[in-house]
């Protein structure tokens, strides 16, 4: 048996066992990081500012409630590297003890009548001149044949897809996640911080990436930018850039601009993080005014989808992603989330092909 079908039995065994744990592989690496907590549960909290001066594996809701809290994972297992993992795993697994299964999340059907009503109620608002832009997300259900092999499903997502994280998650709090997500919500490495503008969305298709973006595009781009821009100054942060420029993600590119900053005080990313998140790219301007209509008019919940997750260290390196183009595993079925801006300009067809796209990043290692 080779390493990577030892790595996949290894991690099929550990979640078998219901161990909290994450294992993640950053974009344009090889090496794979997974960290186990093995004692006791991992933390739960209510607000991002809670996550100052923490260090762990993070998972971050969309929206916080008592079904969906942002959970740290504070390991006491952390290993590097393929080899490494199988051969310390092989080691450990027949010694730990299964813990108790999480109850699974109740599965809710998604539709198009669905997704083109929320449209209809988003554009009103954006024509009628409320809002800037909004997010509108969907979900699609996908059923196994059998009992898939969660392990097989992400070695092969990090084959495919070199160009983004892709990290699988299991705590009894937030169930298992699996995501492939081009978006950086926080990056710090050597004291230099690095945040993203990710908006504007189109196909490659034949393999051939578009270069041409229409004036929606751009515009959706231009706002993400803006906002970051915004509160990273609020922070007192003065920002190089980089961008706007194409970038590919799985089969769909987006316009992208890099923030570059100098970030010497690391006890308090939780207030970063909370002014950043969550962004235009995943909600909507004014924010907290895109948000409360978000809960109030997209009639499906986001969980997971559209937070934040990752490895975050006030004293080593921080690497958190927006969680995009992810999926929830529930038993035998997996629930896949996307979703779009949507501005004045914007038509619902072109608007839901794009998040088949995007669904399409995802179903694809299925």
């Amino acid at each position: 048996m080779n390493t990577d079908n030892k790595q996949t039995d290894c991690i099929d065994r550990l979640l078998a066992l219901h161990i909290p744990f994450a294992i993640y592989r950053l974009p344009w690496q090889e090496e794979l990081h997974l960290v186990m907590q093995t004692q006791g549960m991992p933390v739960t909290l209510t607000d991002i500012t809670e996550l100052n001066d923490k260090e762990g594996f993070v998972m971050t809701p969309f929206r916080q409630t008592e079904e969906t809290p942002i959970v740290l994972i504070q390991p006491d297992i952390r290993i590097d590297g393929k080899e490494c993992i199988v051969k310390e795993l092989e080691r450990i697994l027949p010694q730990l003890a299964q813990k108790a299964a999480r109850t699974d999340t109740k599965i809710e059907t998604d539709s198009k009548e669905r997704y083109t009503n929320a449209f209809e109620r988003f554009h009103t608002a954006l024509t009628q001149g409320v809002f800037n832009k909004l997010v509108l997300s969907r979900k699609y259900i996908h059923e196994f044949t059998g009992t898939p092999s969660l392990g097989k499903i992400y070695m092969n997502a990090c084959s495919c897809y070199p160009r983004v994280m892709i990290y699988l998650c299991h705590t009894p709090f937030s169930g298992t996640w699996l995501g492939c997500t081009p978006e950086i919500i926080l990056s710090i490495e050597n004291g230099k911080g690095h945040t993203v503008s990710l908006a504007g969305t189109m196909p490659v298709i034949n393999n051939v990436e578009p270069q041409e973006w229409s004036e929606k595009n751009r515009k959706e781009q231009a706002y993400v930018s803006e906002y970051i821009r915004r509160q990273l100054h609020e922070q007192g942060i003065q920002p190089e850039e980089k961008g706007p420029y194409t970038a590919r993600a799985g089969e769909v590119v987006h316009l992208k601009t890099d923030f570059f900053f100098p970030l010497h005080e690391t006890r308090r990313l939780g207030n970063l993080l909370k002014s950043l998140h969550p962004t235009p790219a995943v909600c909507g301007l004014p924010k907290a005014e895109s948000y409360a209509f978000i809960h109030q008019n997209e009639k499906i919940d986001r969980r997971y989808y559209a937070g934040f997750t990752g490895w975050l260290s006030p004293e080593g390196d921080t690497q958190l992603y927006v969680n995009l183009r992810c999926m929830e595993v529930c038993e035998n079925k997996a629930v896949l989330y996307a979703g779009g801006g949507i501005l004045s300009s914007s038509e619902v067809e072109s608007e839901w092909q794009e998040t088949q796209h995007k669904l399409g990043t995802i179903e694809h290692i299925l």
